[in-house]
Order: structure tokens, then sequence, then C-alpha cells
């Protein structure tokens, strides 16, 4: 509900309202979000990083947002800016945390329960299918596909304990304030770049705010060029990029319908990932070490 008083009491005069997801946009001039105590513009001013909109607090309730258009420009060009941003964020918000053997090792365990939670579930599907007289398509594009999901999952269990060899020593972890909701709609084109929605930003490794963009939006960009513009402006450790190529190597688990028309669409977008994922890891860490 609009405070109306509160927007009148700072000098607005409410005379038009859009909710768009979480925001109401006020007279397309500014946009109320809930105050969720969220620090993080103080940090980044201090970090001279003020690609984002400005904005004051309200009360305890509300922020009120500057409203910015956004232009209209590509998916590829919206890309490109964001993630000269993103390595600009992560460049100037780096520190070196203290990090213990047991801290590597719950990282390690819960991506290798994963992995073998899936490649349990694609075995038992497979056995399913495999007795199945006559198959329904989505059931026969997966069999006739299911040794790339084998293949995936066999790279990430063998890069896992690689990466865990890089790291079991360690004592300090480099991580950034990342913005951890990444996507190209939540990047605004004016006269600059802002990013916007910060509402879940938090201190972590750079890599996981490359994973969530990927994971957003890799029906609709070409990630390669964009992780090699990355890695000019602030350069990933290879323990890094390791775990990174591990976590987006990860297939993950088809949900099966009563609609077999929703389910070759889903086998057919799990498949399409794998092969563009495929394309970023290989110029990397080729699968398939005797073709090196």
């Amino acid at each position: 509900m609009i405070d109306y008083k509160l927007l009148k009491e700072n000098n607005i005069n409410p005379k038009s309202f859009k909710k768009v997801k979480s925001a109401i946009i006020v007279n397309d001039e500014y946009v109320l979000k809930e105050n969720t105590g969220n620090r993080v513009f103080s940090y980044l001013d201090a970090r001279n990083f003020n690609y984002y909109p400005s904005n004051k607090v309200l009360s305890d309730k509300y922020v009120l947002y500057e409203y910015l258009k956004d232009y209209d420009i590509s998916n590829d060009e919206r890309a490109i800016e964001l993630i000269n941003l993103v390595s600009l964020l992560h460049s100037k918000t780096t520190r070196y945390n203290n990090i213990s053997i047991d801290d590597y090792k719950k990282i390690y365990e819960d991506i290798d329960n994963r992995i073998d939670k899936l490649y349990s579930y694609y075995s038992d599907l497979n056995d399913l299918i495999e007795q199945e007289i006559y198959m329904s398509p989505s059931y026969y594009l997966l069999a006739r596909n299911i040794s790339k999901i084998y293949s995936s999952l066999n790279y990430c269990k063998n890069e896992l304990d690689s990466w865990y060899d890089l790291v079991k020593d360690s004592k300090k972890e480099r991580v950034a304030l990342l913005h951890n909701n990444l996507s190209l709609e939540h990047l605004i084109r004016n006269e600059s770049s802002y990013l916007i929605s910060w509402d879940k930003s938090s201190f972590n490794n750079p890599i996981y705010d490359l994973y969530d963009f990927y994971k957003n939006n890799y029906e609709k960009i070409e990630f390669s060029s964009l992780l090699e513009i990355y890695q000019k402006r602030y350069p990933l450790k290879e323990n890094e990029l390791k775990l990174f190529f591990i976590l987006i190597s990860i297939p993950d688990k088809i949900e099966f319908t009563n609609n077999e028309f929703d389910n070759c669409k889903r086998v057919d977008k799990m498949l399409d990932y794998l092969y563009k994922t495929d394309n970023i890891v290989s110029p990397y860490y080729p699968k398939n070490k005797e073709e090196e």
C-alpha cells in the first residue's frame, strides 16, 4: 500500500503509479521499493563505484530511487555493458578472507553430493527408458543424448578433485562484493550504465556473479566473448575459473510432466545448455584429454 503522506512529506505529489515486480514507479520519476536495510550503497560510494540509481531512504519501510529511462539497445550491447560493470565492481571491492580446510571440504562435499544424486537420477531414468517398448519422443531424445549428460557429470567429478587439490592448502580466499542477482534486465542503459536490484548483494567468491549471469541469460548471449572481456579486466585465478566451469557444467534435473510437448522442450533445452556450456569450457580445459 502506498504511503501518500510519506511521499508528500518528501515533496512528491503522487499522480500516477505503475507496479513492476517488487517496485512501484511513481510519476515516471521515482521508483519506490521496500527498505531491506542493505547498506551496500554507502560501501559502494566509499569504493568509488557509483553505477547505481541515486536513492534516498524515506523510512524504515521504503527507499526511493531515481527513475532512469532504459535506452533500447541490443542484448549483446547490454551484456557487454553489464560484464564491464561487474568486472569493475569486483575489482574495486576485492578483499581476502581467512578460510579453513573445513570450508573447502564443505564446498567439495556439497558439489560432489549434487553430482552423485544427478548421476543416480539419470541412471535410473535411463534404465526406465530402456524398459519402454514404445518410447515417448522426449524419452527417445534423452536416450539418444544420455552420453552427453554422463560426460558432463564425469567431467565435473574429475575437475572437482583437481580443484580441491589446488585449494586444500590455501589459508586465504579472494572475495568481492557480489550483485547476486545479475541478468540483462537489471542493467539500465541511460547516459551511463547502471545496475539495479541490489537487494541480494553480499561478499563471496566473484565467480558466483558470473554463474548467476550465465544461468539467467545463456539463451540470449554469447558468453565466451563476455568471459574474455571479464578476464582482461579482472583475471580469475586458476582455482576460481575451474570452480566456475564445474558449476556451469552440472546439468539440471529434468522434471517431467504429463505434457509430452513440454517434456520435449525441457529435454531439448537442457541439452542445448550442455552443448553451449561445453563450447565455453572446452578451449580452457578440453574434456577429452586424449584430444589435447
